[in-house]
């Protein structure tokens, strides 16, 4: 049986409801400090790719790389978690990123294009584990709460994530008197607020939430907050539930990254500077994590498979408000974008209730870190075809594309629909 330490000396079981607000209280914290360090890299990345390349075409590289090396990081995390709790492997994925984020640094002020790419991916550490973070959240709740508990761990990268986009000019100021390229300012907040976020999981995140379910559901069902023993699948469709909530994540993932990569790049070529990009990056942001609470209220009372259909529909109309957009309209662009986090909010809090319906506590771990493998991989996949696409024919192309993309979620969702 896998106890926390104090269980064993106890011998008691802890509450999973007292534990799970403990939880929750914690991952909130570490979200809100993360959220900047994500959004903050994520605002300047490409600009100073094409800065330091002089290159449209390779703009998308940044956002590629660090969401290959998310992908590395995933199946790090996740296999860490599996064997010793999501609290190592939460605190090591952020001290990571911290370490790609003084790597970017380092390399902007070399001006290295192949120290920034290595430091990206090691940046992309953070990505990976402020989404795994989201598993940790679900892991003592109920079923028919799971996707609340989700959401409310989403919802506390709001603060950060807004914040950080917004303080890239300022930032930029700041690391322009210490004789840091200004493009490399918000590298310094990542760095901090990632750090910052390991060491608040690393000290407070006790009892692990992980450990502690399979403790309580390896004592019995009256003490299992999934409603099974560790071992026990906990959704019917099993092996199809993987599949439809990965495929639901990946396609979503996709199309966000590769529209969002490019916006700020358009704003740019259309004369608008970083405080411009700030805005709209902030606003799309806030869209991704901002409806976390109702997200998670619309699938746990409609369920898993209309909320995933919604999502295909909603980065539909994103896609095509931003390619129908004026390049000199921060304002639609702005509303394009928060269309786009809108659905992809949709797709990560359905998609991920049901990858944790569909998986037993015993393999929990390993196989939602393998699933966010694919997530990245289509993030890196969106990130490095953007800047192709936006060279050969253009931001609305890429745009249009992406939101028809999105539409493959449907007859996914259908098809298991008639299965059920």
């Amino acid at each position: 049986m896998n106890r926390t330490a104090s269980d064993r000396a106890t011998g008691v079981l802890p509450d999973a409801a007292v534990v799970q607000r403990r939880v929750l209280r914690v991952l909130v914290a570490s979200q809100v400090l993360s959220g900047a360090g994500l959004a903050a890299g994520v605002t300047v990345g490409a600009l100073l790719a094409q800065d330091m390349l002089g290159a449209t075409s390779l703009a998308g590289l940044p956002s590629a790389l660090f969401t290959a090396g998310s992908a590395l990081t995933a199946v790090v995390v996740g296999r860490v978690s599996q064997r010793h709790g999501r609290r190592p492997g939460l605190a090591a994925g952020y001290l990571t990123g911290a370490v790609g984020s003084l790597g970017v640094i380092t390399a902007a002020v070399l001006d290295s294009p192949v120290l920034l790419f290595v430091a990206l991916f090691v940046y992309g550490a953070g990505t990976a584990t402020n989404l795994q973070a989201r598993y940790a959240g679900a892991d003592l709740a109920p079923r028919d709460h799971r996707a609340r508990a989700v959401s409310t761990v989403l919802v506390a990268t709001t603060l950060g994530g807004v914040a950080g986009p917004n303080l890239a000019a300022p930032t930029g100021t700041l690391a322009e008197k210490l004789g840091i390229p200004g493009l490399a300012g918000p590298f310094l907040l990542s760095g901090v607020a990632y750090a910052l976020a390991a060491l608040v999981l690393a000290v407070r995140l006790r009892p692990d939430p992980l450990l502690t379910a399979r403790a309580l559901a390896d004592a019995g069902p009256e003490g299992a907050p999934a409603g099974g023993t560790a071992a026990a699948t906990t959704d019917r469709d099993g092996c199809g539930g993987v599949v439809l909530g990965a495929l639901i994540m990946v396609l979503t993932q996709l199309v966000m990254v590769a529209i969002m990569t490019m916006t700020p790049v358009h704003l740019h070529d259309h004369g608008h500077g970083t405080a411009a990009s700030g805005v709209v990056i902030a606003v799309h942001i806030a869209a991704m994590y901002l409806p976390s609470p109702l997200t998670g209220w619309l699938v746990d009372r409609f369920g898993r498979l209309r909320i995933a259909a919604a999502s295909g529909l909603t980065l539909l109309a994103s896609g095509v408000l931003a390619a129908t957009a004026p390049g000199d309209s921060v304002g639609l662009l702005a509303l394009a974008l928060a269309l786009l986090g809108l659905g992809w909010n949709f797709g990560l809090v359905s998609g991920t209730a049901i990858i944790t319906d569909a998986v037993p506590l015993a393999t929990r771990a390993r196989t939602q870190g393998m699933v966010d493998v694919s997530i990245a991989v289509a993030g890196a996949t969106g990130g490095i075809s953007s800047g192709l696409v936006v060279a050969a024919s253009g931001y609305p192309v890429l745009a249009l594309t992406g939101g028809v993309l999105a539409l493959a979620v449907l007859p996914a969702v259908a098809a298991t629909a008639y299965r059920r």
